[in-house]
């Protein structure tokens, strides 16, 4: 089968004897059984069941294997946010001590979280940039992992995975990728080499913004040892399950960042349609950011344009997509707010991934605690507009952003 296809039909979305379409919304704390001999079992991970759903809900597992098939992972976890995602991913395996190597291309709130893990003893070395070459240079004796965003938002640079994967395989590291901008529908980090894959799933997963929510995807395919990784020795007896096993019985579990029944429900609705809104959107993209390159008075970032350093890569590693953001540079701030404020289709908010263009200006909102050299290494200026383009027929938007371009 392929993307859409697989989609519906991949796995059984019916979550009930009754013959629903859809897995129910099990919109319940917890979970009753006829003996407390049977609620032991389950509670001790000895038998198959939940009991309380800031450990396990039906609605919330029907959510995680979908995404774990999709992304061809061994399985996955639901966070209540991106942001929980990332965090869970870091404390599961990161320790006082302990080293990550992450790409300064990224989302200003994952640079914050790594300033904050400073408290706990652990240094974020930043990178220019993710590649083989760099990654093999900053591997120390403490480093534990590499932390990337596989489309930097809003840098809009790409790291070719099979080169980077190659990089923590001869150093013995999990390469941790955040493919939240590039979704399944236009890669599988998995196949190229990633360990863990992150999702901020409130984005283009869900898609209709009306879901906060992350996932984590383990590929059960990194060979943890406690002489590296302490923390794993007494979840080793689990084979390629010990990522999982220590995430949902440790932090994951015990900082209650769980996914609410609800909004998993949303994103298994939204899920139906990425396949066909990122294809829309990326076809925009590309139109939009081509519009602005013919443009003498605004500078335009877009990987899917040959113009772009990462052209090639798109071509190889993203099926000939470059994604659904556009970055442009209007010369001021002043003349990026005035811009902004005279657009008439695009929203100005902070997400990105909703069926419905959106613009915001990042320096001011979204890097706002970032210091001026972390907001130029992510590629945001104070000219800087971030566009997070949607599904809208494209003759309106070029229109739209013409007339606001030439106020």
């Amino acid at each position: 089968m392929k993307f859409n296809t697989s989609l519906l039909h991949g796995t059984s979305q019916n979550g009930s004897d009754q013959g629903s379409t859809l897995p129910p919304v099990y919109q319940v704390s917890a979970f009753a059984y006829d003996s407390a001999e049977q609620l032991e079992k389950v509670f001790n991970n000895r038998a198959a069941g939940f009991s309380y759903s800031r450990v396990g809900n039906p609605t919330v597992s029907a959510f995680e294997n979908r995404i774990a098939r999709l992304e061809g992972g061994l399985g996955a976890v639901a966070c209540s946010s991106g942001m929980a995602a990332i965090t869970a991913v870091l404390l599961n395996i990161l320790k006082s001590g302990d080293e990550v190597i992450v790409s300064t291309g990224l989302f200003g709130g994952t640079i914050d979280l790594f300033d904050d893990l400073k408290a706990f003893g652990i240094t974020a070395r930043f990178l220019e940039s993710i590649t083989y070459e760099t990654v093999s240079e900053a591997v120390t004796e403490n480093t534990r992992a590499v932390f990337t965003e596989l489309i930097g938002n809003p840098k809009l640079d790409i790291v070719d995975l099979d080169r980077v994967s190659e990089a923590c395989r001869e150093n013995g590291i999990p390469l941790i990728v955040d493919s939240t901008t590039a979704t399944p529908y236009l890669v599988n980090p998995i196949k190229h080499g990633a360990d863990i894959v992150v999702h901020s799933s409130s984005k283009y997963i869900n898609g209709g913004g009306n879901a906060i929510s992350g996932i984590i995807v383990d590929s059960g395919n990194f060979k943890w040892t406690k002489e590296r990784y302490p923390g794993f020795e007494s979840y080793l007896k689990f084979g390629p399950f010990a990522f999982l096993s220590k995430l949902r019985n440790g932090i994951w579990r015990n900082t209650g960042s769980c996914l609410a029944p609800m909004n998993a429900f949303m994103n298994i609705v939204g899920l139906d349609t990425l396949g066909l809104r990122m294809e829309r959107s990326c076809e925009n993209a590309l139109k939009l950011a081509e519009f602005f390159d013919s443009l003498y008075n605004i500078e335009v970032n877009y990987p899917g344009l040959p113009s772009s350093p990462y052209y090639d890569l798109v071509q190889k590693e993203l099926s000939g997509k470059g994604g659904a953001i556009v970055t442009i540079r209007a010369g001021s701030k002043e003349k990026a707010f005035k811009l902004m404020d005279s657009i008439k289709f695009a929203s100005i908010a902070t997400n990105i991934g909703d069926v419905r263009t959106l613009v915001i200006h990042p320096a001011s909102t979204i890097y706002t605690h970032n210091t001026e050299e972390q907001c130029v290494s992510a590629g945001v200026y104070d000219d800087t507009i971030r566009i997070s383009v949607g599904i809208e027929d494209i003759d309106d938007l070029i229109e739209d952003f013409r007339q606001a371009a030439e106020n």
